[in-house]
């Protein structure tokens, strides 16, 4: 019998995890949210490109003589610090998502192998009537469907 995770979530374990969730949610649903056509509209900065924005803002700063008020300077460095305060913020929340995914997928893989091992069970011993009706509710999970024929294939 596989055991992948046991985990005892206790109401003050969900409290907090609530509490912690709504200040996420407070500080990062300040954030934007953009739509699928905007995000594959937008001008992305890679990796490569990033060097060349950074690069850029310091000379724009370093110089300011040559830089005109209508371009935003100030408001790009507020968002390059803002971008790298952010970070490594983001990256601790998707390892942790991706941990609670896993988790997520463990129980119910070890539900899954107890309930199918017990169901193996229910078939060998339950042959009685009591158990005969459950029996068949629970088989309905296994039943096939007919597939309906492609009439593109029919000759």
């Amino acid at each position: 019998m596989q055991n992948l995770v046991s985990i005892d979530l206790t109401p003050a374990d969900m409290e907090a995890l609530d509490g912690a969730l709504a200040t996420i949610q407070s500080v990062l649903g300040r954030g934007v949210a953009l739509t699928a056509q905007q995000r594959r509209d937008l001008t992305k900065m890679g990796d490569k490109s990033e060097a060349f924005c950074r690069q850029t803002l310091t000379l724009l700063s370093n110089n300011p003589q040559v830089v005109p008020p209508s371009l935003g300077l100030s408001e790009a460095m507020a968002d390059l610090a803002a971008l790298d305060a952010l970070r490594p913020r983001l990256e601790k929340l998707r390892q942790l998502a991706e941990r609670a995914a896993d988790t997520e997928l463990a129980l119910g893989s070890d539900v899954m192998g107890v309930a199918l091992e017990g169901y193996a069970l229910l078939k060998v011993a339950g042959k009685g009537e009591a158990l005969k009706s459950a029996r068949r509710e629970l088989s309905a999970r296994f039943a096939r469907q007919a597939r309906a024929k492609d009439p593109a294939l029919a000759d």
